[in-house]
């Protein structure tokens, strides 16, 4: 398959000499184009701080982080603006939508923004939004919509571009149940019928069980990994909870 996503020794520390946190620890990883990769961990297990760095919100410390083949680490200023508009999607837990805009518009800014022409941001919004089903909403501005609504569009914003690689920090966090199973068959949805690349960071394992596979990271290190494979979703919900029991004392965070 086509490797999207490669880390090398990847690690990140905080702090001064005195007194350093070592939050990544050598972590290596690869993601091939369609995954839909889940990332544990209890609170601390530095799951976010990896999610940080592959997006570049956070510069390793030290490694390589490779997008479509592109050493990530090596790019600066105005280069990595572009890469993170160009290449990558966000979904973000509390949805980041711009209030003033409506939800065809908050979609439609990235596509903008790289001067695609109208006919085709059109084209393109109101695809992502019929597969998304939330073409009844692209006229309303956020506070119009219910959580799961905007949620729905924050990911078609990240979708809409066609990056390589989609990044997800607990998306179904600000969400109740019913709408965190509807988000997380939408992006099962878009996984499948547009081989969309997807690495999601979450502490629950009802989420974590959408995912084709699931990374553990505990104290910055990957604990263990399974793969879905022909289990249904159910089946591998509890491969999942087998796992975070092995966890030990990170159980209650991690569930």
């Amino acid at each position: 398959m086509n490797e999207i996503l490669k880390l090398e020794n990847v690690e990140k520390y905080y702090g001064s000499k005195s007194n350093i946190t070592k939050a990544v620890d050598k972590i290596s990883l690869t993601v091939d184009k369609g995954e839909f990769v889940a990332i544990m961990g209890a609170s601390g297990s530095g799951k976010t701080t990896l999610l940080n760095c592959i997006s570049t919100i956070d510069r390793v410390t030290a490694g390589h982080i490779y997008v479509g083949g592109k050493d990530i680490t090596k790019i600066k200023g105005t280069k990595l603006n572009k890469f993170r508009r160009e290449e990558l999607g966000f979904i973000f837990q509390d949805f980041n939508l711009l209030d003033t805009l409506t939800a065809y518009e908050n979609i439609a800014l990235a596509l903008s923004i790289q001067n695609v022409s109208e006919k085709e941001i059109h084209n393109r919004v109101m695809d992502i939004a019929q597969r998304l089903d939330i073409v009844e909403v692209m006229n309303k501005h956020s506070y119009e919509m219910s959580g799961g609504q905007r949620q729905r569009v924050a990911s078609a914003r990240a979708l809409v571009t066609n990056p390589k690689l989609v990044l997800a920090d607990e998306p179904t966090g600000a969400l109740d149940s019913k709408s965190s199973r509807y988000l997380l068959k939408s992006m099962t949805k878009l996984n499948e019928e547009l081989e969309a690349t997807i690495l999601m960071v979450t502490h629950d394992a009802f989420t974590a069980s959408y995912a084709g596979r699931v990374i553990f990271i505990k104290d910055g290190k990957i604990f263990n990994e399974i793969r879905k494979g022909q289990d249904t979703r159910k089946q591998f919900f509890d491969k999942i909870i087998e796992v975070v029991t092995m966890l030990g004392g990170d159980l209650n965070d991690a569930i």
